[in-house]
């Protein structure tokens, strides 16, 4: 089977010659790994330290969606109409393609399927899951600092599924208890006053 890489540029660059891709059009490329690479796809634009302005909600929410599927066990992944048909420019896509590239290749050369019970197993999938859905719910915050962690941990866990890799699933996990600590500490900082840990962090930072 082709790398996730190969088919997202093939479809992306080659195939498709529409001016404007929806979510839909791309399970063409999923086949049995749909919910990977949906989750791969759908936190990207988040996950880079490129601007990606107005994708975080619509595909935030989308995110949500399927994480609850996970959780439920479905086997075959359900849009509402309105999010599975929402376009964005194949321009803008050829853009966040071209910039994620290089680190989907590089996860993909240390990705392998091991520890499959954890990607695949019934406990897992609803561990997985909360977890997305808690970085989904982050990443639709419209508060700076929100976003872009949680959008790593489920891009790293959608690699994990896509692979059957439980020790990438792993490490998506902590990248999203990391990005749990982060959002909580930001939306505490202004609802009650006082130093986020982005805050802090800074402060040590400029200290050095």
């Amino acid at each position: 089977m082709a790398s996730l890489s190969r088919e997202l540029n093939l479809y992306v660059f080659e195939t498709c010659q529409a001016e404007h891709i929806a979510l839909a059009d791309l399970l063409s490329v999923a086949e049995e790994r749909v919910f990977g690479l949906l989750f791969v796809i759908l936190a990207l634009p988040s996950a880079l330290p490129i601007p990606a302005p107005g994708y975080s909600i619509p595909f935030g929410l989308a995110l949500f969606i399927l994480a609850v599927q996970l959780m439920l066990g479905w086997s075959t992944p359900w849009l509402p109409h309105r999010l599975a048909k929402h376009p964005f420019s194949r321009q803008k896509a050829q853009g966040i393609l071209r910039a994620g590239t290089p680190w989907l290749q590089k996860i993909e050369a240390v990705t392998r399927p091991r520890m499959t019970y954890i990607c695949k197993g019934r406990i897992g999938n609803l561990i997985l899951g909360a977890a997305i859905a808690l970085m989904a719910i982050s990443m639709m915050i419209p508060i700076p600092g929100t976003n872009t962690i949680p959008a790593m941990g489920i891009f790293v866990l959608g690699f994990g599924l896509l692979e059957d890799d439980g020790v990438m699933s792993l490490v998506g996990l902590a990248i999203c208890t990391v990005g749990l600590v982060v959002s909580t500490s930001i939306i505490g900082a202004l609802l009650w006053g006082g130093s986020s840990l982005v805050d802090l962090a800074k402060i040590w930072l400029n200290a050095l």
